[in-house]
C-alpha cells in the first residue's frame, strides 16, 4: 500500500465536492486526486488517473445518471456519500460492491472517521493470507471507524499540549491558531489535528467566509 491513498470525489454540487475534499485532506494518509461532477466526469478520471485511485466518494443523484449505477463499473474501492434514503437504494450499494453508506447530512468527523476506518481496513487485509480474525477486525474497522478507546493512549506529547489548548479555549480553533499557541509549522499543526479528529479526540467542521476555500476549525467533542 503506498503511504497515501488517492480519493476521487463525484458529486454534482460544487460546495459539497469542497467540503468532502477539505475532509479528505485533513485526514492523514489520504489526498484528492480529481474531483468529477457526473458519471462521465468521473469516467473520465477514472480513465486519466488509473491507479492513482483508491477510494471514490460517490453520490447517488449525478446529472447523467445514478451513482449506485456506477459503483460496479469502478476499479476500486467505494463509499456512497448521497442523501438517498430509500432502503431499496442502500442494498442496491451494497450489492453492487460499496463498502460504505453514508447519508447526507452528516458531521463532519463522521467522514473522517470513516476514513480512518478504511485506512484500517486496508492495513489489516494487506496479508496475503488472514484469518477470520483480520477478516472481521477489517471489516468492523470499515463500518464503525478507530474508535477514541482504541487510540486514549496514542497521543504524541505535541498532541497532548494541543489538546491542554483545547481544554483551556472558549470555543473552537483554527489550524494556525494552534501552529502559532504550540509552536509548531502550519502543516505540522495540521497533521497532529487530523489525527486528533480521526482518534476521536477532537471533531472538525468547515466554516465558510465570503470569498476562498472554507477554513477547517477544531473543538472538543461535547
Amino acid at each position: 500500500m503506498t503511504d497515501e491513498l488517492g480519493v476521487l470525489i463525484v458529486d454534482d454540487d460544487f460546495r459539497v465536492a469542497a467540503l468532502h475534499a477539505s475532509i479528505v485532506e485533513a485526514v492523514r494518509g489520504f489526498r484528492v486526486i480529481d474531483r468529477a461532477g457526473s458519471v462521465a466526469a468521473a469516467r473520465s478520471a477514472l480513465a486519466n488517473h488509473g491507479s492513482a485511485i483508491d477510494l471514490v466518494l460517490l453520490d447517488v443523484y449525478l446529472p447523467d445518471g445514478s451513482g449506485i449505477d456506477l459503483v460496479g463499473e469502478l476499479p476500486c474501492d467505494t463509499f456512497i456519500v448521497g442523501a438517498e434514503t430509500d432502503a431499496g437504494a442502500v442494498r442496491a450499494a451494497m450489492r453492487a460492491g460499496a463498502l460504505a453508506y453514508l447519508i447526507k447530512p452528516f458531521d463532519d468527523t463522521e467522514l473522517a472517521r470513516r476514513l480512518a476506518g478504511y485506512v484500517q481496513y486496508r492495513r489489516v487485509l494487506a496479508a496475503e493470507v488472514v484469518d477470520q480474525h483480520a477478516v472481521d477486525t477489517a471489516l468492523s474497522a470499515l463500518r464503525f471507524g478507530t474508535r477514541a478507546a482504541e487510540r486514549a493512549d496514542a497521543a504524541s506529547p505535541t498532541e497532548h499540549r494541543i489538546l491542554e489548548l483545547f481544554a483551556d479555549a472558549d470555543g473552537p480553533l483554527f489550524a494556525d491558531q494552534v501552529s502559532s499557541a504550540v509552536g509548531v509549522s502550519p502543516a505540522t499543526a495540521r497533521r497532529h489535528l487530523a489525527h486528533l479528529v480521526t482518534a476521536g479526540r477532537l471533531n472538525m467542521a468547515l466554516q465558510y467566509g465570503s470569498t476562498g476555500r472554507p477554513r477547517q476549525e477544531y473543538r472538543l467533542p461535547g
